[in-house]
């Protein structure tokens, strides 16, 4: 089986993602990551549109063969992946590896565009939402800073994301759109769960 996440920035999509994969035992794959490894690369002088990324168990990222996952959770690289995105080259170079990724495989694929573009065949696809608000919340909790720089952030991202030509973020029509503004990762995951065990039952009837 293959799981699509989508959703804005903030909304819980890797927090989910890694523990469902974790769950099921599939592989968590996060393209948001592999974003802004192509971010990295760009202001590392390297062509983004060709840099090597590879995404290994838990979801550890590789460019260029180094582990930069730690590396990844940055501001600065938020910003710069979001730029990074919208550049057509870098979009048709990151979807063409993370369907390499998932060919052959069972994934929990998380991003913006992967129940839309990347993996429109994926048996079960949601689409996770939070208010920018609250988003801007978790972004303090886990980074720290300012509450009103991350909510600007947060709002501009939105803007760009959902305004851009090539892949723009929105719901596949068939996802179950999931509003996590007043749920723990802990309710998250279990509807999610419950999700993945009814669309099972669905397959095999």
């Amino acid at each position: 089986m293959k799981i699509a996440i989508d959703g804005p920035a903030a909304a819980g999509k890797t927090t989910l993602a890694r523990s469902l994969a974790r769950e099921l035992g599939y592989l968590f794959v996060p393209t948001g990551a592999m974003y802004r490894a192509a971010a990295l690369a760009k202001k590392r002088g390297l062509p983004p549109e060709q840099a090597r990324i590879e995404v290994r168990e838990g979801g550890r990222i590789l460019l260029e063969g180094e582990d930069v996952t730690d590396l990844l959770a940055s501001p600065d690289l938020d910003e710069l992946s979001s730029q990074v995105a919208v550049d057509s080259a870098v979009r048709r170079h990151l979807v063409a590896l993370q369907r390499q990724i998932a060919a052959g495989r069972q994934v929990v694929m998380e991003g913006r565009d992967i129940g839309t573009v990347v993996l429109p065949d994926a048996e079960l696809k949601l689409f996770l939402w939070a208010e920018p608000e609250e988003r801007a919340r978790r972004r303090v909790a886990e980074r720290g800073g300012d509450f009103q720089e991350h909510l600007a952030a947060i709002r501009r991202r939105d803007e760009r994301d959902s305004t851009r030509e090539d892949s723009p973020l929105r719901p596949a029509p068939d996802a179950v759109i999931l509003d996590t503004t007043a749920l723990s990762p802990e309710e998250v995951l279990a509807q999610a769960v419950r999700l993945v065990e009814e669309r099972r039952a669905q397959l095999a009837g």
